[in-house]
């Protein structure tokens, strides 16, 4: 099949070919004829698999006919698209502006961190098409700078990320805005009982696409784990760096403290780095990633809130430096490489007392990834804790002799946030989007 038989104008076809396209991925391919004919979608498809063209097309295609048949003026938003995080609203954003350059279309895209006057211009001068981040978007729906009550068709992308960042409630809150006659366009990489509950109640008979296992690994990813000392993973991942002179690399960490510090260590170790997370202003995170993509920095390191939207060609290695708390999170983060056909390689440092973390994933994916032992990298036997806990029966891991009951108190974790500082950045860094 090749795109002029999906029933798309000439001119999306000459801005598809422009970019060096002739045959549509598998989503897109199903997706966007059932789109055309104004139908809700409930698709499930792994990051890399040109999701985005698969509705940004067809909603183009679908507002371009109304405004030559009806002779529509853009004044409010007719098509609306959720994202669960700024990079990723930015990226639908380029590539609606990119696919409809041939088309009287206007469109804008609105996200925490930035200037909010800009996005008021822009909405007041009239769209057709608006990307946004929920938060951001009901900040503009609260003032008001913005009326939804003409949406045509709602996406909701990434939903499963959105839900997994604690969005339900903005969600609803922008639903409440809508017109309650319009097309719904649902896409996830993930099909969770939480993501099925928000497509019972929002999507009316919708066409079911999946292009591969909801919580499967994208097919062209090699996957390896490296088990490692936990105080010698920097030191196994600069080796790494070094010995594969790997050109461009993302490194997950489980925290934002953690990606501050490995940048630095990074750096010290004469590697060129850079950090993105939710405390970093927008212009600092587009400035990060800016870089990376130039190749005037080699390593990005990241929290999860970067592991969806970030479009990198051909991005030859990711790197989880820290295991994620949640299992369907991996899938996620190693699903920036092995994207639109080319291939990737995922690897995992992985310590004893992520062991658990590890056997998550392997329950998640059906299978165990293979493991390499890197030559004067090797893992210590148990937990560092456990061990300390056995060598001195009657205390706790910090020492102390045993509470009553056989209760210790733990010193409590101090700093911004409390006990938070482990946790996944998911919410909280959502919650600036």
């Amino acid at each position: 099949m090749h795109f002029d038989e999906l029933g798309l104008r000439a001119e999306l076809l000459g801005a598809v070919r422009a970019e060096g396209y002739t045959v549509p991925t598998p989503i897109q391919a199903k997706a966007v004829p059932v789109v055309l004919e104004r139908r809700d979608v409930l698709a499930g498809a792994q990051t890399g698999t040109g999701k985005t063209a698969a509705f940004a097309l067809p909603i183009l295609e679908l507002l371009s006919r109304d405004r030559t048949v009806k002779g529509r003026k853009g004044r409010y938003p007719r098509a609306l698209v959720l994202t669960p995080t700024r990079e990723l609203a930015a990226q639908v954003a380029e590539s609606v502006d990119t696919y409809g350059a041939n088309l009287r279309l206007r469109s804008t895209v609105v996200y925490g961190g930035v200037g909010i006057n800009p996005q008021i211009d822009a909405l007041r001068r009239g769209i057709d098409i608006l990307i946004a981040t929920p938060g951001r978007l009901l900040d503009h729906a609260g003032r008001p700078t913005v009326n939804l009550s003409r949406v045509e068709i709602l996406v909701l992308d990434e939903a499963d990320r959105m839900l997994d960042m604690g969005f339900i409630h903005d969600i609803r809150r922008v639903l409440k805005l809508l017109p309650r006659k319009r097309q719904n366009l649902l896409f996830s990489a993930t099909y969770t009982d939480e993501v099925k509950g928000l497509a019972d109640g929002l999507l009316h008979s919708p066409e079911l696409i999946e292009v591969a296992g909801s919580n499967t690994a994208a097919e062209l990813v090699t996957q390896v784990v490296h088990p490692v000392g936990r105080t010698r993973k920097r030191e196994l991942l600069s080796h790494l760096l070094r010995e594969g002179d790997w050109s461009q690399v993302l490194v997950f960490t489980k925290t934002k403290h953690g990606a501050n510090k490995l940048e630095k260590q990074l750096k010290t170790d004469g590697i060129s780095a850079t950090a993105i997370h939710g405390n970093k202003s927008q212009a600092a995170r587009t400035r990060a990633l800016a870089d990376f993509k130039s190749g005037k920095v080699r390593t990005l390191v990241a929290t999860d809130v970067a592991s969806r939207g970030l479009d990198i060609d051909r991005l030859p290695h990711v790197v989880n430096y820290d295991l994620p708390n949640v299992a369907g999170d991996y899938i996620h983060r190693i699903g920036r490489t092995g994207r639109a056909g080319s291939e990737g390689v995922a690897l995992s440092l992985v310590c004893a007392e992520e062991r658990g973390l590890l056997s998550n994933i392997h329950r998640l994916l059906g299978r165990k990834i293979r493991t390499e032992e890197i030559s004067g990298f090797k893992q210590e036997a148990t937990p560092a804790r456990e061990h300390k806990a056995r060598q001195q029966p009657g205390k706790d891991s910090y020492g102390r002799r045993d509470r009553p009951g056989g209760l210790t108190r733990r010193p409590a974790k101090k700093g911004r946030g409390g006990a938070s500082s482990g946790k996944r950045g998911g919410r909280g860094e959502g919650r600036r989007a």
